[in-house]
């Protein structure tokens, strides 16, 4: 074999060897056989402080509805909404209709009954007369039957006299009792009516700001139908939701750190008054009303009633215990756990959690001990076979948490 030909050969053969290991350095750099960039960490020790989290409504804890107790039409509205009343204010007034009349109507009604009581006072009195006059000749005449100046029949017709004027005076006493109560009940039905007629001008009941105006003048509203809404402005709280699975701690009396919607650079401090008993089966969580610290008063209140609010509660902080990032856990069929590494290999290392806070610590109570290197991000997800390679931090592709 001439020397150029084997030369060229030699060429092409390096130019193969050269592509190959190209070849295999780029899948050992980025390729499928690439090693699989993590972030690590250590675990130490520390203090997690746990938190609930839950989001709410602002809503009044006294708060009323004024309308009237009977239907009618409305005959006029003073208040608006966003005012504040005293007790006793005016806020609306009823239609009267047909009221007056029919109390004008009970008071001749009244008349006339206590001119008839007056008259069944003179017939009990007549009658008292004819009974002590009926009674005064039965007595003669029994002394004189006796004497046998009369006889027996004459007596017999004064005492039937007498009997008949005794019946006449309980008639015309209980005459003059029913006339009596008659009176009466047309007094009381006017009182009622009366007391009706003041139920037409619907008062606040408390001192408060009115947040609705439900009807106007004109308008025919039912018993009980709300003409206006009226709350305590200094009354307003929270009514937070909390997924039951996180609510563990919640209780009355835990400081709250509230931050409303439309004030979201604003923190307030808030108190959990009181832990529903009843949770809602529904959407799994549980109800608690949280306070505010400073109560919105009806000048510089910042809290809206219905506006949404982020409430944050502080749980006592946990001793000094081994600590990891929320990141690093993997949870599959049931097992929580994280990628440990040992000898430059990684494993996955089952452990069991205590608490955890909004920042992203967790407590671990087994599994792990002081100084163990485990996996934060991963560019993929890990297996017990994955080459990897740590990095400060990840950049590229986005990165992820390995999933076993």
């Amino acid at each position: 074999m001439n020397k150029p030909l084997l030369m060229r050969r030699l060429g092409i053969a390096a130019m193969v060897v050269a592509a190959v290991a190209a070849i295999v350095f780029v899948a050992q750099k980025s390729g499928p056989l690439a090693a699989t960039e993590v972030t690590v960490s250590r675990v130490g020790e520390g203090q997690v402080q746990p938190s609930i989290f839950g989001i709410g409504a602002v809503e009044a804890r006294r708060g009323w509805m004024v309308g009237p107790t009977a239907a009618g039409r409305v005959l006029s509205v003073r208040a608006d909404v966003g005012q504040m009343v005293n007790a006793g204010d005016v806020l609306a007034e009823m239609d009267s209709v047909d009221m007056d009349e029919r109390v004008k109507a009970l008071d001749a009604s009244i008349a006339r009954a206590d001119s008839l009581r007056s008259a069944s006072q003179a017939a009990v009195d007549d009658a008292a007369a004819r009974r002590a006059l009926a009674a005064i000749n039965a007595k003669r005449n029994q002394d004189l039957a006796a004497q046998n100046f009369i006889s027996a029949g004459a007596l017999e017709s004064r005492l039937q006299e007498q009997a008949s004027a005794e019946a006449q005076h309980q008639s015309a006493v209980a005459n003059h009792a029913g006339a009596g109560q008659e009176l009466q009940r047309l007094k009381s039905e006017r009182t009622a009516l009366t007391q009706q007629r003041g139920n037409l001008r619907l008062l606040a009941p408390a001192k408060g700001m009115v947040i609705s105006r439900d009807a106007e003048a004109g308008s025919t509203v039912l018993a009980g139908q709300a003409v206006l809404r009226l709350v305590d402005p200094s009354s307003l709280w929270i009514r937070m939701r909390v997924d039951q699975g996180r609510s563990a701690g919640l209780a009355a009396g835990l400081a709250a750190q509230i931050v409303l919607r439309s004030q979201p650079g604003l923190t307030l401090k808030g108190l959990v008054a009181r832990v529903e008993p009843v949770a809602d089966s529904v959407t799994e969580e549980r109800v608690a009303q949280v306070t505010f610290d400073t109560p919105s008063g009806s000048e510089g209140s910042v809290a809206s009633i219905g506006e949404l609010a982020e409430v944050v509660l502080a749980l006592p902080a946990t001793e000094k215990t081994l600590v990891i990032s929320n990141a690093s856990i993997q949870r599959s069929q049931g097992q929580t756990s994280v990628w440990r590494l040992a000898n430059g290999k990684i494993e996955l290392t089952p452990v069991r959690l205590g608490a955890s806070s909004l920042d992203g610590k967790v407590q671990v109570l087994e599994g792990l001990s002081a100084g163990d290197s485990i996996v934060v991000y991963s560019q993929k997800a890990l297996t017990s076979s994955s080459r990897i390679r740590v990095v400060e931090s990840l950049t590229g592709a986005r990165a992820g948490v390995g999933k076993p």
